[in-house]
């Protein structure tokens, strides 16, 4: 059972934002960068190794994103607390987003919550990221920025037993243009897919569907297979080959909107 406090007394968790001056049109975004879990949750009743484990974060991806946002001249919006605790690209309602089990895992301090309970993590950590997200892009939007939203993640070669070939996933929600222009221009040598490991009908681009699509702004989710930048080092080298890409995917994107 969670040992989460009354929601008025949680203070809000709010969304990390790096490079918030740059002014390059992508806007990169991280929302499994932490496996932080706050103690007004303990220790969620897992071993220190599932706390570490993927399926309290994204394993790389905040490095990634970081060296991204350097070689394209990006804003960063990241979050602060574990997906466990609350998954930041799930809708309240989804049971995603308190999850009793991550894959083989069960999580006890997510078994049986209440409402009072879900509504205080939602109240603490989703509306808080959201909203300072949501203010980064409009506030884009009125300096005529016309931001590409990419929101950056990576997966487990392994996943209930079996191994992933995909290294390198784009996914999309609605609008398919600039994920298609990014899978066009993807660096060679990489296995690179459309809606893989993932796609919207899994639930996974709440995100882009929350703040992309409503205003029509192109979008992509990027998923590299941890394995690839599972150090600095190696996420810095994945970022190198990846900002040509997404810089030539926001080129073609331009001239096939002209």
């Amino acid at each position: 059972m969670s040992t989460a406090q009354p929601s008025q007394m949680i203070a809000p968790f709010r969304a990390v934002v790096e490079n918030r001056a740059a002014s390059g049109r992508i806007l990169l975004v991280c929302e499994h960068a932490s496996h932080h879990i706050p103690a007004a949750w303990g220790d969620l009743g897992l071993a220190a190794e599932a706390r570490l484990a993927h399926i309290a974060w994204d394993p790389g991806a905040l490095d990634l994103a970081r060296a991204l946002a350097t070689r394209l001249n990006a804003c960063l919006v990241h979050a602060p607390v574990s997906r466990l605790v609350y998954d930041l690209n799930r809708a309240p309602d989804q049971p995603g987003a308190m999850p009793a089990r991550s894959e083989v895992f069960d999580v006890p301090g997510n078994e049986g919550i209440t409402a009072e309970e879900r509504d205080a993590r939602t109240r603490a950590i989703y509306l808080p990221f959201h909203d300072d997200l949501h203010d980064e892009i409009a506030h884009r939007i009125a300096l005529g920025l016309a931001p590409v939203i990419v929101t950056i993640h990576s997966f487990t070669p392994i996943y209930f037993g079996k191994p992933r070939a995909v290294e390198f996933g784009i996914i999309h929600d609605t609008d398919e243009s600039f994920a298609r222009e990014v899978l066009a221009h993807a660096p060679r040598g990489l296995d690179s897919r459309l809606n893989e490991p993932y796609s919207a009908a899994d639930g996974v681009t709440h995100t882009l569907r929350l703040h992309a699509t409503p205003y029509r702004l192109p979008h992509a989710m990027l998923e590299l297979r941890n394995d690839l930048i599972a150090t600095p080092a190696a996420a810095a080298a994945m970022a190198d080959r990846l900002a040509p890409c997404l810089s030539a995917a926001l080129a073609g994107l331009s001239v096939g909107a002209a």
